[in-house]
């Protein structure tokens, strides 16, 4: 069954009609948005492969973001079914998760919930979410709320189950990419121990070049390998979209992996068809 999943990533209610146009990436000087430049492979970035390139030896990706609420699980839902059209089997994951609902099998999380819905095989939730935080607050302040100390070897104990039945697993981060996990444990921990690379989804709004270029320039300075982007229309009035995205793509050290427009309800598998990713070999 399709995916109807919201912009910031909840499982939709109902869905509306929209359009689903494929849209299409602007000019880009050569060598912009493809490699990183020498500054950024002095901080730490790696050189990224480009649309058909294969991604050797990759066992996925830690999808990060500009800031909260900029649609990472919306995202990385699309991205979940990208990959199995490249004839890969792959699993969605959210370590962390704020803001919870108590059903009669434990807590859950939309964004996890939809993860799940998504992944194929479909395994089980305390492998997709293996911190369901009650309360929706920064994860370091709901752990602490609930009692919990999130723990970096059951985060990456659950990942290894995942990885042994899939070819791919989408590790969705929180927040924005400084944002802490708990008092001694940073997303960047979570990525190293993981041996993930990040893909970064720019919420494209007001603001969101700064915001892109801000938090591209931290993860090299982390020493963590930055290998795409895509940008989610999360503003539908946003002003000069077109020349915001074509700055980004120049601006960027790694290619654009795709461009998600705009829809209240959207259709994650549907939303596949915008993403142009590089082939991938588990």
């Amino acid at each position: 069954m399709a995916d109807s999943i919201g912009r910031n990533g909840i499982q939709a209610k109902e869905s509306h009609a929209c359009t689903m146009r494929r849209v299409t990436r602007p000019p880009v000087p050569p060598a912009a948005a493809t490699m990183p430049g020498p500054d950024a492979l002095a901080r730490g970035a790696a050189p990224a492969p480009q649309a058909g390139e294969a991604m050797t030896g990759i066992q996925g990706f830690y999808v990060t973001g500009t800031d909260t609420g900029i649609g990472k699980t919306f995202a990385s839902a699309a991205l979940l079914h990208a990959l199995r059209v490249l004839g890969l089997r792959a699993i969605g994951m959210k370590p962390v998760a704020s803001g919870c609902t108590r059903e009669a099998d434990g807590w859950r999380n939309g964004d996890a919930v939809a993860l799940r819905q998504a992944s194929d095989p479909r395994p089980d939730y305390a492998d997709v979410n293996p911190y369901a935080l009650p309360l929706p607050l920064a994860p370091e302040i709901a752990a602490h709320e609930a009692g919990v100390e999130v723990e970096l070897a059951r985060i990456v104990d659950a990942f290894g189950r995942l990885r042994a039945s899939a070819d791919a697993v989408v590790v969705e981060g929180v927040g924005g990419w400084a944002a802490p996990l708990s008092a001694a444990l940073d997303q960047v921990d979570v990525v190293r121990s993981l041996g993930l690379p990040v893909v970064m989804v720019v919420g494209m709004r007001l603001g969101c070049i700064s915001h892109a270029r801000l938090t591209a320039d931290a993860i090299a300075a982390d020493g963590c390998p930055l290998i795409g982007w895509v940008g989610n229309h999360v503003d539908p009035g946003m002003a000069r979209q077109d020349e915001n995205f074509a700055i980004l793509c120049a601006r960027l050290p790694v290619p654009c992996w795709g461009r998600l427009p705009y829809c209240a309800q959207a259709d994650a598998r549907a939303m596949a068809t915008h993403l142009d990713l590089p082939r991938a070999v588990g």
